[in-house]
């Protein structure tokens, strides 16, 4: 008779050996595999056969590629999936560490620091999963793997492929249900529609049983157990456990309750009330980081009920988030302080402040540029107040119409004070109502005016003063608003430039989300016309000029291979910041234009004289620090001279670095914080601040999750005496990696640079043979890597497998494209080289002597 695995062998023999059978369950049978093609050890999950016949193929390979998609490192990838003989099966990475269940078994009860750190990384894959639509259904501590010392969740594929069946086919017809009882939320054993405040409850229970040795609802079957998760109040965690803190025993009974919208509704407010926010160790949490919750009991014995209340300290507000479905977007600055200058006991610093962008109440919603114009004014009124913290726009463009209450976004943003308003035609007039609130919503003030249609300047300068006489009110000090910098006193003039602000973000907004597409164009064409009308109106103005220049910066930096387009749309900013210096010869915004145009254009080699690029790429330099020695709030001028430090010949990483974070520090909300950080984790690492370089990558992780770049720090990070190399799992952060950088060339370059460092932490870890062969199958690939960066790591990492030889031919490798840096490698290397910086090899490889 053939048996399964003998089926399974059979079909796969091409692609897999398959060693033995090494883990079963009631839905899956495991075994231990070798992947041919990419020589590897992996773990193949074969479903049973009834339950891959009541699930078919179709419906498998389609749930299967969703969770597919998922590329966390918390979260076990799948390799590959198929249909093998009649058999449904995926394959996942062989983890060498146990499940949570093996440790439970062992130690029964855990150390309370440990639970937590499970829970929080369990979470933090949740989370993710959960903002792509994802829900796994059957959290359990069989499906929570340990390796290395942290937690990778299992089985999204078979949850989602189970649940897509039993919505058609009653799985108990099989004898095979989706979920455990011992950890099903009230209504999944009731069949209702299960969300991601279903995975909470059960990663809860399964907090509760690492704790007190077990679940908290037991009972003879399976009937009897979901009964009590429906009826019965959650038994006290101190009454097993009496070491388990306050904090810890409410947040789990919140996450316990029985009507799902009672709960924590997303893994960050979980996480929150535990005291352990996603992306913070538990080994860094205190006393004063936790907060505090008040119970409410009913006297019935229901479960406890908790909400939170006093002072808050974390960054991410759970709520704004998840109805925004942007992560972490906060300040950066603010990580790890305490508001100082409340008003009330436990608000936010009322000093801070967000200006959200005004409504627009006309009918046809034609007053959108308006609305757009007095909200930017009164930011940057608002902004030149000494004492006064404001939201930049960026940050406020986050919640342009979000549907979320006041005191959601205070917290998300950290604020203490907002500001927002309306604005709507009435008659020949414009109405403008502002309203300023505290971080809980309570409003402190509100005032109406109105003023003509051809006085808009006055309607602005008249927003900023009754803004002012509100926050007063809330602040209690005087608030005086200089009169609004508008720069031309044509109220004409002034509605042009705000259209034509409005066409350049629209034109934003689709290169954004179009890619490639040239429909960004149309839109950066009309702001150029509506720009050029505002001109006419008032030729003395500098601010249309500078804006053209601006769109020809822009549309040079999406020119992609179109090397004539870039070139001209660079002439053509060049001329319009000339045009707007000639105006005025210290406008910040101008002098930062035309620094990045001259910037832009040494950096794709349009001069190729060496002598003018350096004198280009020198007076780049000098406008660029002209403009924050002007405004040194000019967060956008920070960013680009923190690459350009880079790029010196004499570069400075300490520059860099510093650049770098004060363009964070003045606006955290710039459009390219993601860049901005991963600059800061890679400089701080280079610079060999492995602690700082972790902080940054820390930082990404929590504000940007499924950012490639943000996986690529953590395995730098391993390759260096800072981290413990721990190659399982540094092979899913690297799977990873590469599936969520973009399609194309760049995955082909990350691909090849997933190896290289993976061949680094395997190095790292002692299995030098393996590191050495996995450097020895990367081959260079000249199209995804022209200026062989490659050579440059695997040089390195050459070092690291113990063969100098081929580490010093590399670096040749690396220079012979790179001449420029000769000079660097041989008289500052970094931390890489520094070892064998006096090596005669090395010397000779470096032009050094």
């Amino acid at each position: 008779m053939t048996t399964v695995v003998d089926r399974l062998s059979i079909a796969l023999a091409t692609r897999y050996t398959i060693e033995r059978e090494i883990g079963r369950g009631g839905m899956a049978t495991v075994y231990l595999a070798q992947d041919l093609k990419h020589d590897r050890t992996v773990a193949i999950k074969v479903l049973q056969p009834e339950l891959s016949a009541t699930i078919g193929t179709e419906r498998f390979d389609r749930e299967i590629r969703v969770a597919a998609k998922l590329q966390h490192p918390h979260i076990l990838t799948l390799y590959d999936s198929g249909d093998a003989d009649g058999l449904l099966y995926y394959v996942m990475p062989f983890i060498s560490g146990e499940s949570l269940r093996s440790r439970m078994d062992r130690e029964h009860l855990l150390p309370i620091d440990d639970a937590l750190q499970i829970t929080r990384e369990v979470a933090d894959a949740l989370g993710y999963a959960h903002s792509m639509g994802v829900i796994h259904r059957d959290i359990k501590p069989e499906n929570i793997l340990l390796t290395g010392g942290h937690a990778l969740v299992a089985d999204f594929g078979i949850a989602r492929a189970v649940s897509s069946a039993s919505s058609e086919k009653r799985l108990t017809e099989t004898g095979m249900a989706l979920g455990t009882p011992l950890y099903m939320s009230p209504e999944q054993a009731v069949g209702d529609e299960v969300g991601p405040t279903g995975d909470l409850y059960s990663l809860a229970c399964v907090l509760y049983e690492m704790l007190a040795g077990t679940p908290p609802f037991v009972g003879p079957n399976s009937r009897a157990i979901m009964a009590r998760h429906a009826m019965d109040p959650v038994p006290g965690l101190q009454v097993i456990r009496d070491t388990v803190p306050d904090e810890i025993e409410d947040a789990v009974l919140f996450a316990l309750a029985k009507v799902p919208a009672d709960r924590p509704q997303t893994a960050l407010q979980f996480t929150e009330a535990l005291g352990v926010p996603l992306g913070m160790t538990t080994g860094r949490r205190t006393a004063a980081s936790r907060i505090t919750m008040t119970r409410r009991t009913a006297r019935s014995g229901a479960i406890t009920q908790l909400a939170p209340t006093g002072r808050r300290t974390w960054l991410w507000a759970g709520l704004a988030v998840a109805g925004l479905g942007v992560i972490g977007l906060v300040g950066w600055r603010l990580l790890g302080r305490s508001p100082s200058g409340a008003g009330d006991a436990g608000g936010l610093d009322r000093h801070h402040i967000a200006v959200l962008y005004f409504e627009d109440l006309s009918t046809q919603h034609d007053l959108g540029y308006l609305a757009d114009g007095l909200t930017e004014g009164l930011i940057t009124g608002l902004g030149s107040v000494n004492g006064l913290s404001v939201v930049s726009r960026s940050g406020a463009a986050l919640y342009r119409g979000s549907p979320l209450g006041r005191d959601s976004i205070a917290r998300a943003l950290q604020v203490g004070t907002l500001v927002s308003g309306t604005v709507e035609p009435e008659g020949d007039s414009i109405r403008v109502s502002v309203r300023v609130s505290d971080d809980a919503g309570n409003e402190f003030g509100r005032t109406t005016f109105k003023a003509g249609k051809q006085d808009l300047i006055q309607l602005s300068d008249n927003l900023a003063e009754q803004a002012a006489i509100q926050i007063r009110k809330r602040i209690g000090e005087e608030v005086q608003v200089s009169r609004t910098r508008a720069g031309t006193r044509s109220a004409d003039a002034w509605a042009l430039l705000q259209r034509a602000q409005s066409a350049r973000r629209r034109g934003d907004s689709l290169a954004l989300t179009e890619g490639g597409s040239s429909g960004f164009t149309e839109q950066y064409l009309a702001a150029d016309s509506l720009a050029a009308a505002a001109e006419r109106q008032d030729p003395k103005w500098v601010d249309p000029v500078v804006l053209r220049a601006t769109l020809a910066y822009w549309r040079s930096r999406r020119a992609g291979d179109d090397v004539a387009l870039a070139s001209n749309m660079i002439d053509t900013g060049l001329m319009h910041a000339n045009r707007a210096l000639a105006m005025e010869r210290d406008d910040p915004d101008a002098l930062e234009m035309r620094g990045s145009l001259n910037y832009w254009r040494w950096l794709i080699t349009l001069e190729p004289d060496s002598a003018r690029a350096a004198r280009l790429l020198a007076s780049a330099q000098a406008d660029l620090e002209a403009s924050i020695k002007v405004r040194p709030t000019q967060a956008s001028a920070y960013a680009t001279l923190s690459h350009m430090y880079a790029n010196l010949p004499d570069k400075s990483l300490v520059d860099v670095i510093l650049a770098a974070t004060k363009a964070l520090e003045t606006d955290a909300y710039l459009s390219n914080a993601d860049v901005i950080i991963n600059r800061l984790a890679h400089a701080n690492y280079d610079e060999g601040n492995f602690a700082a370089s972790d902080r940054w990558c820390s930082e990404g992780r929590r504000r940007f999750p499924a950012n490639w770049r943000f996986f690529e720090c953590e395995l730098l990070l391993m390759t260096s005496r800072f981290k413990q190399p721990e190659p399982a799992r540094a092979w899913v952060i690297a799977d990873s990696m590469v599936a969520l950088s973009p399609a194309g060339i760049d995955q082909r370059y990350q691909k090849l640079n997933a190896q290289v460092l993976m061949a680094g932490i395997l190095a790292r870890a002692g299995q030098l043979d393996s590191a050495r062969n996995l450097l020895n199958r990367t081959r260079d690939d000249p199209e995804a890597d022209p200026s062989r960066d490659l050579a440059n790591i695997s040089a390195f990492v050459w070092l690291l497998a113990g063969d100098t030889t081929k580490a010093v031919g590399r670096v040749k490798d690396y220079l012979l494209t790179n001449p420029g840096r000769r000079q660097g490698f041989a008289e500052n290397p970094n931390w890489w080289f520094r070892g064998i910086q006096n090596d005669p090899r090395y010397r000779e490889a470096v032009g050094g002597g």
